[in-house]
């Protein structure tokens, strides 16, 4: 039986069974719907294309056409020459091709040149014509439709020769088509915008010609012409000082090209007041703004122009609407300034210095009038708005500073610059310091009227007067309801130069900001109106300050006035004298006295919370942040300049004669400065502000330290005074150690960003700590750098790691520096010495830290002492250690004064106190201060009062005979040595003076003790960090090394004394013992200490802090009845134990045994041995 067939499946829906899903079929008609699209889209771009290429073609055509056209047409142009041909048969098809080609290229068709020379030929020849058929310019006068023409086709005239002012020299390939067509075309816009010139026009005219005249400037004024921009191209091409640089026929040219573009950039001006028959006032503003933006950005504006253009930018009519505009529209002028490019110029200067600088510096060139060469002082330009000059010009300085610090930051974050502002990174690099440095002199030149003392003195001048010069331009103004006027005041000249302080500190290579210091603090009047004006803000709420002071006068006051001619008697022409190393400048005064012991002493207040608060200044307790703006700025010009004026002012000004300023006001100013710069460093202001605020945080701290280094010399200043800032908040003792450490050592690894600010303020102002804080802090900071020793596996004491040396008592100096010079900072390891007396027999006892002390004693006072050769005492009463110049000489000299230096610091390291004090100039050196002329009084008082009297000598210095040298004797001979190369031939004379003066110091001060200072640094840095040291200045560095007082406190002694033995407080023998020693003389109590202790000085802080306790221990003495009963004491002599800082005392019955065994013990110097 057959398998039945398999009948096919039909689908009643119709489609096959090979169907597509919906998915693939709703893509498919997706495709097709795309493609079809992008074909009719194909289609069309293709359609367009053609049509812009046809239409470009067939422009194209056109216009070569129309230019054949047009070049036989000329040929013939004297016979058809009318007004209306040159429109309609010159003009219209010129304009056709030349702006066909120009836009479509932007850039000059070199065919076009021949006819742009033809046309503007024709064109000029047509509007000099006196015939009105003939002269184009009749136009402008006609029917409204030929108005219409001509006042289009000028404006399209006006682009053209705007055009080719700009791209002229890209395009030229002859140098003399190039300036005949510039010319030609500058002289056409000249003679188009100027209807005086028309030949044409009359009285009845004449009012239609001026309103041409005016829609023509003012289709210039609103920029669609390009007109100030390609003016700017030009002039940026211009080389400096062009004028002599060419000869013949170019000179002429370039000056008629830079003469006719000076005067369109001025046209707007000119004809700012045209108001002739209701024709209305030009609209000023914009063209202002395009000049401020594309003109006085030009670099080196006046140098570019010759002298006889520049009276006419020079002029109040110009230069007056340009500040005023230039404050009232300073966002947008500022905005369009970053816009503006390099101009196609290479390495161009805008790139250095961007055009806010730029305009500055012009703005600065402009306004000021003076001649090098005369030595005359200069002046303003006639109708200077000098307040609103102030103010232009600090609003343009503090772009320029906005814009360093950007440079700054990027610099440091090390980003790459891409906009214009910010070119300068690569182009520094690119340049090279010594180029880059060239460039910013000649830069600096062009603000040398801002270091002139007549640019300072005239500004105070129309203050004082309260005088203003009105201005002529302020018509128009008024008129525009845009009145930009202010009266200048003296804060306005303070910010000002604030401002101006900066930008030389940044740009300055020569001397940074030292320029204006020396002009600032040597104006008389200037810094006690400054401080005036900062006292009565800043004092303003406490009262009590100005009693029995001058403290609250107010500027311009009759206190003030008299201290501004105390002033002034001080200080006058100090304007010329310049000191060649510090380059300072002072004045004369008629005293000679120099002893300043005098001085009025700092008023005593109690010392309690209220005293200090007398001294912490509450508007500045919170630091920066605590105040405005203005008078951060006001604060960071006063700081810089007092503290530049601090420099070169002498003890006798201050003190006696105290100008600036009284002794009063000048502590009011360190407790402000004291004030502002703790809690500046106490407070995190966060990163930003604190970088606002560096530069016046720079100069606060300077203008501190200097004042204080003066009052650490001689006191003016009450104690609480510098401690109470930080009075209520100060960090517990070993937190402040830590934090000042960490400080230290982010600086030496050169990280500055971490640095705590609390550490800071112990780097930076330590004296706000009381000097017992920073003796402990000293200590802990040893006591840090034991515990990492140790951790390091350093050992000392009576350890493999100690060092064992012997010396013999006469050779004490010879066997310390043999064995122990070369150690280095090894020598902070425990020392172990054995003595050998004179007769070369071993001393008796061990070393437990008592003869390592008696060591370093005894090899500092035989080093130390005069005979020795290696230092000598100054003239002065306190007779202190400065190294000897003839040390040099010795053998092994500077090696041996090294080695002194690690015997200094291994007593300092160890707590050992020796007997001598160094001079404060040679410590000023070991803690890297620089010295001046006043220190000098602690060195060499005779010199000192003979350099005084040279400094204020009435008559000719001359007559003093006096050169550039100075006299020693060396080992009996007589040495000259020059203060400067060719001294001894030249004289002093009252011009040079100060230089001597502050020569003669620096060489006493620095030069000579230099070598010295830094062979004794180095070896002292073997074993104490320069930061442990920088929390001392140089009194209190030999008072941490040498104690207090040559005696010792008996009371302080017995309070801290333990009794071992067998004694007590109440024994016999104790009684006696302090009875006997209350009644020596200073030093034997001195040397009673040393025999115990290895040292003659008390510790530091008291004999609390002796380690080990003093002890005085029993040594039991049994004598006979008879004995005793016949008067005979106790025979035995007292003993000690040094390294255990014990007194074995026996036990003596009367007080005269005592104290003549003491005394004989004492002196002996063998304290073992007597046991």
């Amino acid at each position: 039986m057959s398998t039945p067939k398999k009948q096919p499946h039909v689908s009643l829906r119709g489609a096959s069974a090979k169907e597509i899903t919906r998915d693939l079929l709703l893509e498919k008609v997706l495709q097709e719907r795309e493609l079809r699209n992008y074909t009719r889209r194909a289609e069309a771009a293709a359609l367009f294309v053609q049509r812009v290429w046809r239409r470009y073609y067939m422009t194209k055509e056109l216009a070569r056409q129309l230019q054949e056209e047009w070049e036989t047409l000329i040929l013939h142009h004297n016979s058809l020459m009318t007004c209306r041909w040159v429109s309609s048969n010159l003009l219209r098809p010129f304009l056709f091709f030349v702006s066909f080609a120009s836009t479509r290229h932007q850039r000059l068709q070199i065919k076009n040149v021949e006819c742009m020379l033809a046309c503007f030929k024709i064109l000029l020849q047509s509007i000099n014509s006196a015939d009105s058929k003939k002269n184009f310019c009749f136009l402008a006068v006609g029917t409204p439709e030929e108005r219409r023409t001509w006042l289009y086709q000028s404006q399209k005239l006006v682009s053209i020769c705007s055009f080719i002012l700009a791209e002229c020299d890209k395009t030229c390939s002859s140098g003399r088509d190039k300036l005949l067509l510039m010319s030609l075309a500058m002289q056409l816009v000249v003679a188009l915008t100027d209807p005086k010139g028309w030949k044409i026009i009359n009285n009845v005219n004449l009012r239609d010609a001026h309103i041409a005249v005016k829609n023509l400037i003012q289709f210039i004024t609103i920029g669609k012409s390009g007109l100030y921009s390609c003016i700017r191209s030009y002039f940026m091409r211009v080389d400096v000082q062009i004028s002599s640089q060419g000869l013949g026929v170019q000179t002429d040219d370039h000056l008629l090209i830079t003469a006719s573009a000076i005067t369109l950039a001025l046209r707007p001006f000119h004809l700012m007041r045209l108001d002739i028959s209701g024709v209305g006032l030009l609209d000023m503003k914009e063209a202002v703004e395009q000049y401020c933006t594309h003109f006085l950005t030009v670099p080196w504006l006046a140098k570019r122009l010759p002298a006889v253009l520049l009276p006419a930018l020079k002029h109040e009519s110009v230069l007056s609407p340009s500040l005023k505009i230039l404050m009232i529209s300073k966002e947008k002028i500022f905005s369009d300034m970053s816009k503006l490019g390099p101009s196609g110029v290479p390495s161009c200067s805008s790139e250095l210095i961007p055009c806010a600088g730029w305009a500055l510096a012009n703005i600065i060139s402009l306004a000021a009038e003076y001649d090098n060469d005369s030595g005359l002082p200069g002046h303003f330009v006639r109708g200077l708005d000098c307040g609103v000059y102030v103010l232009a010009v600090t609003t343009l300085s503090e772009n320029l500073m906005q814009w360093l610090a950007n440079v700054r930051q990027m610099q440091e974050n090390d980003e790459v610059p891409y906009d214009e502002s910010t070119e300068t990174v690569h182009l520094d690099n690119s340049l090279g310091d010594a180029a880059f440095g060239s460039f910013r002199m000649s830069y600096i030149e062009l603000l040398k009227p801002l270091h002139q003392q007549w640019h300072l003195m005239k500004l105070l001048a129309v203050v004082n007067k309260d005088v203003l010069r009105k201005e002529e331009a302020d018509i128009f103004l008024a008129n525009q309801k845009l009145e930009y006027s202010e009266k200048l005041g003296f804060v306005d000249i303070a910010v000002f130069y604030s401002c101006i302080l900066q930008i030389f500190s940044s740009l300055n290579p020569l001397g940074g900001s030292l320029p204006i210091l020396n002009i600032l603090s040597f104006t008389p009047g200037f810094l006690v109106e400054l401080w005036g004006v900062l006292e009565s803000t800043l004092f303003s709420k406490i009262g009590h300050f100005a009693e029995g002071t001058h403290a609250n006068v107010i500027p311009g006051s009759q206190d003030v006035t008299v201290l501004e001619k105390k002033q002034g008697r001080v200080m006058k022409d100090a304007g010329s004298k310049w000191v060649s190393v510090l380059q300072k400048i002072s004045g004369k005064s008629s005293s000679t006295e120099v002893d300043c012991s005098h001085a009025m002493d700092p008023p005593r207040h109690p010392v309690n919370d209220d005293a200090y608060d007398y001294w912490d200044v509450e508007p500045l307790r919170h630091g920066p942040e605590g105040i405005s703006k203005d008078v951060a700025r006001l604060l960071h010009l006063f700081c810089a300049t007092y503290a530049h004026l601090l420099l070169v002012l002498d003890d006798i000004e201050f003190y006696e004669k105290q100008v600036p300023f009284v002794l009063e006001q000048q502590r009011r100013i360190v407790s402000m400065l004291n004030t502002l710069v703790y809690n500046c460093f106490s407070y995190n202001n966060g990163q930003h502000k604190g970088q606002n605020s560096k530069p016046l945080m720079d100069a606060a701290v300077r203008c501190l330290h200097l004042l204080y280094e003066r009052d650490c010399r001689h006191t003016f200043c009450p104690p609480p005074l510098w401690l109470a800032p930080a009075r209520k908040n100060r960090l517990p003792i070993a937190v402040a150690a830590r934090a000042h450490e960490a400080v230290s050592t982010n600086v030496r690894f050169g990280d500055t960003l971490t640095n705590p600010c609390l550490g800071s303020v112990i780097t930076a102002i330590p004296h706000v700590f009381p000097f017992e804080e920073r003796v402990q802090m000293f200590r802990e900071f040893i006591k840090m750098d034991k515990v990492s020793r140790r951790m390091a596996g350093e050992v000392g004491g009576l350890c493999p790691g100690s060092i064992e040396i012997v010396i013999r008592r006469d050779h004490i100096v010879e066997d310390g520096f043999r064995q122990l010079n070369s150690l280095g900072s090894r020598l902070k390891s425990g020392i172990n010495v054995s003595f050998v007396s004179e007769c070369g027999l071993p001393e008796a006892g061990l070393d437990y830290g008592g003869l390592s002390k008696e060591f370093l004693t005894d090899i500092s006072r035989k080093a130390f002492d005069p005979e020795y050769g290696l230092f000598t005492q100054t003239s002065t009463s306190e007779r202190l250690l400065i190294p000897n110049v003839t040390a040099k000489l010795v053998e092994n000299g500077i090696q041996m004064i090294e080695f002194l230096g690690r015997v200094v610091g291994k007593a300092l390291y160890e707590g050992i106190l020796l007997d001598y004090s160094f001079s404060l100039v040679f410590v000023q050196k070991l803690l890297g201060r620089y010295s001046f002329l006043d220190e000098l009084s602690t060195l060499d008082p005779e010199l000192y009062r003979n350099l005084i009297y040279v400094k204020h000598f009435d008559g000719d210095v001359k007559e003093l005979s006096l050169d550039f040298t100075v006299t020693e004797e060396l080992f009996g001979q007589r040495v000259v040595t020059e203060l400067k190369p060719g001294g001894k031939n030249v004289a002093v004379t009252t011009e040079n003076s100060l230089q001597y003066i502050y020569a003669i110091a620096d060489y006493k001060l620095n030069r000579q003790i230099l070598p010295f200072a830094n062979a004794f640094y180095r070896g002292l840095i073997d074993l104490i960090s320069p930061s442990w040291l920088s929390l001392f200045n140089a009194s209190e560095f030999n008072q941490l090394l040498s104690g207090g007082e040559h005696d010792i406190d008996v009371l302080d002694l017995r309070n801290n004394t333990k009794y071992t033995g067998g004694y007590s407080e109440g024994s016999r023998t104790i009684k006696l013992f302090w009875e006997v020693i209350t009644g020596f003389e200073p030093k034997e109590r001195c040397m009673l200490l040393k025999f115990v202790t290895s040292c003659s000085r008390a510790p530091l802080l008291g004999f609390k802090h002796l380690q080990p306790t003093f002890t005085i221990h029993k040594v039991a003495c049994d004598v006979p009845l008879l004995a005793m009963i016949g008067g005979q004491d106790v025979d035995r002599l007292p003993s000690a134990s040094t390294c255990y800082n014990t007194l074995k005392l026996p036990t003596y019955k009367r007080a005269s045994t005592l104290r003549s065994k003491l005394l004989y013990a004492i002196n002996s110097n063998a304290g073992f041995e007597l046991s």
